[in-house]
């Protein structure tokens, strides 16, 4: 579990990640599908590139194919261009089929649990209404049951947006440069009554009402269990 130290505000208390010693913060990125990464986290991802040059990154998709793979690849290219020490890799595993093909991805993640062990870890919200999702999320913590982990949301048509708990405060010019890559690189959505320009800044606006953030915008996580 990643340690997490308090930083005192005018008006709240700030949580602060703590830092390793002599090496880069290890950050491992996990979403079901092409998109998803950058829906719940895209604006969270370009801050922590801000504050921290030396980041090494692990940014995994596990359902994407064809069109979708190009556009999950050319979109982390995008949000990780200014990460030196990064690692993309893009799955296929069929899109709506994860709990019925569970072995196989559960057996992907133990090899991963090998060859990794990050300080933080963002992945879906355990309550997600899409199958795959919820998954994903319990994979996540099935196999990295003693690390920093915080869930992401995605806004949807079944209405499961919950009441997160961790907010990062984001300024304007980071949640257009999300939005814009988000249009850029998804065009296969496009045509999807809820992906637009507006759900995105709409979500991070209240967000940032509920953290009162100073820039107006936030993106919200939930993290069920932080050390102090």
């Amino acid at each position: 579990m990643r340690t997490v130290f308090i930083q005192k505000l005018t008006h709240m208390l700030k949580l602060t990640l703590d830092h390793p010693v002599g090496r880069p913060l290890n950050i491992l990125f996990l979403g079901a599908h092409s998109d998803d990464i950058e829906i719940g986290c895209g604006g969270t991802v370009l801050k922590l590139i801000d504050m921290y040059p030396d980041l090494q990154i692990t940014w995994i998709v596990f359902g994407a194919r064809e069109k979708r793979a190009f556009e999950a690849a050319t979109s982390a290219e995008s949000f990780l261009s200014g990460v030196k020490d990064k690692k993309v890799i893009i799955k296929d595993f069929k899109d709506g089929f994860f709990p019925y093909i569970g072995g196989e991805i559960k057996e992907w993640f133990e090899q991963l649990k090998k060859e990794l062990s990050p300080d933080l870890i963002f992945t879906h919200h355990r309550h997600d209404l899409h199958q795959d999702h919820r998954l994903i999320c319990e994979l996540t913590w099935n196999t990295f049951r003693n690390h920093f982990i915080l869930e992401y949301e995605i806004p949807k048509y079944d209405g499961d947006l919950g009441v997160p708990n961790i907010f990062f405060h984001l300024g304007e010019s980071i949640c257009q440069k999300k939005i814009h890559f988000l249009m850029e690189h998804f065009k296969t959505q496009s045509d999807r009554h809820w992906f637009t320009e507006e759900t995105f800044s709409s979500l991070m606006r209240l967000r940032g009402i509920e953290s009162k953030s100073p820039d107006q915008y936030a993106e919200a996580f939930y993290g069920r269990k932080v050390s102090i």
